[in-house]
């Protein structure tokens, strides 16, 4: 490969969405490729919270509440539309990921009474592990971890090895949180509704940078978050997708008042409305919803097959710069080598990443650490350029081959 300098700013030459970095707000000159954690700001946020905050709430008040409702509504279709590839009616912003995700799983197992088991990737997000565990231990279900190579995630060998007609639900990552590894959702999914399961998809590390066939793999259910790729700001209402067709046997766990069929009857006994509604709880997020639509506005404005090729292009772009530059450091790559098998984050295992990680901070470059010694690498599609990536490698490979990371704790802090 050419590793110049000039190759990357060729690169960055030739990239249809050079022009979308001006979606999006550079405080300083920080390399960020910490998108897979949290998205920059849309240049457009900061306008339109001010006009929530001074004209809708500050003077209308009360009368807001009819736009703002349907504010939500086309802000939930526009993400299924422009994010998930997904008709109008499926998805609701809403909670959190974690909620949501307790609110589908619960939702679905008791659809599937008589069955005894739920399924889990070994290697999913915490959280994930802890619904569902606890999913499991409120209802008497037994809990599948299916084991798989971490650096390679589920493959479809593995998942079948653990089905039978005793599972009621299998939840699955669609990109891998510590590996980026992409899983195929057809094929899992078919596989699992072979067995007769409903299958819960976590979307947070594929929404607004790799497509999503929900449609395609007849996926039941999904959830995902919006702080990450899709730009809506730290702890941004997540959002959920129920197939349309399982909505109406679908009961959520939490009834609350917008779930209600008619609100403003005040009914003593709760009704879930027709439809994806029936998935909400509480009074929605108005301003959290707001920073979601600008943030989604920003990735239907790149499109979604040109993020993914971005995507695809970065990612391949820092691996080879690993393999010539980093791999002779002791670096190890902790991803799929294939594109097609990975999301738009990488990740590299060395025995000192924390302390690298730290280093290549204090040199003006935020990435991420996770256990066990793995640089998580996010340069997201939307906000990176080529020559960003060149700088930071070639920081990093500085940083390591004079030993300077080294001179870091090797304890490691709260946040990583």
């Amino acid at each position: 490969m050419d590793d110049s300098r000039e190759a990357a700013l060729a690169l960055d030459a030739a990239d249809p969405l050079a022009g979308c970095r001006d979606l999006v707000t550079y405080a300083d000159d920080v390399i960020y490729l910490d998108g897979n954690s949290l998205g920059r700001r849309p240049v457009s946020t900061p306008g339109a919270l001010e006009d929530l905050v001074e004209r809708q709430w500050a003077r209308d008040l009360i009368r807001s509440w009819p736009a703002w409702l349907a504010d939500a509504t086309a802000t939930a279709d526009l993400l299924g539309e422009a994010v998930l590839g997904v008709a109008p009616g499926q998805v609701a912003i809403s909670d959190s990921t974690t909620v949501n995700l307790y609110k589908l799983a619960v939702a679905a197992v008791r659809a599937r009474q008589g069955r005894s088991r739920v399924v889990i990737e070994a290697d999913a997000f915490p959280t994930d592990l802890y619904v569902i565990d606890g999913v499991a231990r409120d209802h008497g279900l037994e809990v599948t971890r299916v084991e798989a190579d971490i650096d390679d995630g589920v493959r479809a060998t593995d998942l079948a090895a653990v089905l039978d007609d005793d599972v009621a639900l299998v939840c699955l990552s669609h990109v891998g949180y510590r590996s980026g590894a992409l899983l195929d959702m057809v094929e899992l999914t078919h596989l699992a509704h072979d067995a007769g399961a409903l299958v819960l998809w976590d979307l947070c590390h594929s929404a607004g940078s790799a497509p999503t066939p929900l449609a395609e793999s007849g996926a039941d259910l999904a959830v995902g978050c919006t702080y990450k790729y899709l730009n809506a700001g730290p702890g941004a209402p997540a959002f959920l997708y129920v197939r349309a067709d399982l909505q109406a046997e679908l009961r959520s766990p939490i009834q609350g008042w917008f779930g209600q069929r008619d609100q403003f009857e005040m009914a003593p006994e709760y009704d879930p409305v027709p439809g994806i509604e029936r998935f909400l709880a509480g009074t929605p997020n108005v301003p959290g919803i707001v920073a979601v639509r600008e943030g989604v506005r920003t990735i239907a404005a790149a499109g979604l097959p040109a993020l993914r090729d971005k995507g695809v292009a970065l990612t391949s772009y820092l691996v080879d710069l690993a393999d010539v530059w980093l791999q002779p450091l002791g670096f190890r790559l902790a991803s799929p080598r294939d594109p097609a098998r990975r999301g738009s984050h990488v990740t590299l295992e060395h025995p000192q990443a924390w302390q690298a990680c730290q280093a290549w901070i204090a040199a003006g470059v935020v990435p991420d650490f996770r256990t066990p010694d793995r640089l998580r690498i996010g340069p997201a599609p939307l906000t990176t350029s080529f020559e960003e990536v060149w700088i930071a490698m070639d920081r990093l490979r500085d940083i390591v081959a004079t030993g300077r990371h080294l001179e870091f704790p090797t304890e490691r802090a709260r946040v990583t």
